[in-house]
């Protein structure tokens, strides 16, 4: 199944500019993109409310960190690979895209740590941590999401070309 481009006025004109294969990976992307902002709101969010209840910054960034990585999941599931066949649980599916996020979340912990430890401005507005972060893991949880845990078929990713 492939996804619908000719209902929407973007695909159409993205398809025709660029190719079916390129304009369904573009929107792909853009749609992880606006669900990697709303995980970064959620994330934002979670991490103030754990910093209130006097969990700390690092502790904290681990609870918002699961909470907003189930957000992007539901989101990426229903929104963003929508198209792609649905041949795994949604819990296993989950799982999954929780342990192949590990990879992101390292780096996007990582970039958070070093910022929060390293640079004032951040250490006095974590949320600032928390985007540096959230920037440096999207792309391989992109391409991860993409490839393992939504079904991407790899003909699927070679005929973007």
């Amino acid at each position: 199944m492939t996804l619908p481009l000719t209902t929407n006025p973007i695909g159409v004109l993205l398809e025709r500019r660029v190719g079916a294969g390129r304009a369904r990976l573009l929107l792909e992307m853009f749609r992880f993109g606006v669900v990697g902002g709303v995980g970064f709101v959620v994330d934002s969010a979670v991490l103030l409310a754990m910093l209130a209840l006097g969990l700390g910054p690092y502790g904290g960034r681990v609870v918002s960190y699961v909470v907003a990585a189930s957000c992007t999941f539901a989101l990426n599931r229903a929104w963003t690979f929508r198209h792609q066949p649905k041949s795994q649980t949604p819990v296993r599916q989950w799982a999954l895209f929780l342990a192949l996020n590990l990879i992101g979340f390292a780096c996007n912990y990582g970039a958070y740590a070093a910022l929060i430890s390293g640079v004032p401005l951040v250490a006095r507005y974590p949320v600032l941590g928390v985007a540096a972060g959230s920037l440096a893991g999207m792309t391989g949880n992109f391409l991860l999401s993409r490839r393992f845990v939504f079904g991407a078929a790899p003909k699927a990713a070679s005929s973007v070309n």
